[in-house]
């Protein structure tokens, strides 16, 4: 297939070049997009050294599959002039996900949404996809009619900039007693309202309505339309913790009839992508850099009986992104 990776130098459309040569796909030829910064480069990809091509004057004639990464704006001015030259769109921004007539597809949960896209096909949001992993089979098997969700979503889902406002806070440590008893000095922030490291930050995103943030909207409304509920009651909490790369979500769900742990297990042990742990506790540090998603602490409801409590955990930049583009182009194949 004749591929473009647009946003190729970015974090998430460098891993999605890795990901097509581990996964070894069918690339005839393959074409490396960027903003007007980047044109020109070369950068090495498992097809070979590539120059850089600059979004805005580049043509996409004779494109099979495009792979998008390059941020919401870009997508909405681009992605329909690919798909107009006969490219399908694989868009891995906010720009479409809501948009009636644009399949929004978490693969080994709905894949068959995929089969109705007109074009453009959406990658969830990094959170919902982690949840989804896990909430998608049991949903299968049980119909679930409601979930509460608390996201702790490491700093690398703010890209860059992210990570290097965690490292540039670690000074908080050369006063360790002031992080017990008070009086740490303020480490300046640039993108989160308050400090990072060495804390935790119970407002991850940008408030939107009623005090929720965008981040928590995208984990009610993106849940629904995945799993084809629309009904379906959802309570975020979406928190960013000091951790490098690896989302987490705690999830209480409740089913259309009770469901035992026993069940929970056998189920999520057999669904694609996931690997349960059953005698350790998985963290985002063990879900760095691989494909699965983790499941851990798997216990039935104490409060509200017949219902399910667990934590799941994934890598944000390649199931929660650039695994999960991949894996929907490798529908089109």
């Amino acid at each position: 297939m004749r591929i473009a990776v647009v946003g190729a130098t970015g974090a998430v459309g460098s891993t999605m070049l890795s990901i097509l040569g581990e996964r070894n796909f069918p690339v005839s030829d393959l074409k490396v997009v960027a903003s007007s910064r980047s044109s020109g480069k070369e950068i090495e990809t498992p097809f070979g050294t590539k120059v850089v091509e600059d979004l805005d004057s580049f043509d996409p004639t004779g494109l099979d599959v495009a792979l998008f990464s390059a941020g919401g704006d870009r997508s909405r001015r681009h992605a329909p002039r690919f798909v107009d030259a006969g490219a399908v769109v694989v868009d891995n921004s906010s720009a479409f996900r809501m948009e009636s007539r644009v399949p929004l597809v978490v693969v080994g949960v709905n894949d068959a949404d995929a089969k109705a896209h007109e074009g453009i096909i959406a990658n969830p949001n990094c959170t919902t996809m982690t949840l989804m992993m896990a909430a998608g089979p049991l949903h299968e098997a049980a119909g679930l009619e409601s979930l509460v969700a608390s996201s702790y979503q490491a700093v690398s889902g703010s890209g860059q900039q992210g990570v290097d406002e965690l490292l540039g806070q670690q000074g908080l440590i050369e006063d360790p007693d002031s992080l017990v008893r008070g009086g740490w000095r303020e480490p300046g922030t640039s993108i989160y309202e308050r400090p990072i490291g060495f804390n935790v930050l119970p407002m991850a995103g940008s408030v939107v309505e009623s005090g929720y943030t965008d981040e928590e909207m995208k984990l009610v409304n993106e849940s629904r339309k995945i799993l084809g509920q629309a009904g379906l009651g959802v309570e975020p909490t979406c928190v960013r913790v000091p951790v490098m790369t690896g989302h987490g979500v705690s999830a209480t769900m409740w089913f259309s009839r009770p469901v035992t742990a026993d069940e929970a297990f056998a189920i999520l042990n057999a669904a694609p992508g996931v690997s349960v742990w059953k005698d350790r506790t998985p963290t985002p540090l063990d879900s760095a850099g691989i494909d699965e998603v983790l499941v851990g602490r798997v216990r039935e409801t104490v409060g509200e009986p017949g219902g399910i409590n667990l934590w799941v955990v994934g890598d944000n930049l390649r199931k929660g992104a650039a695994l999960n583009t991949v894996q929907i182009a490798e529908l089109m194949v």
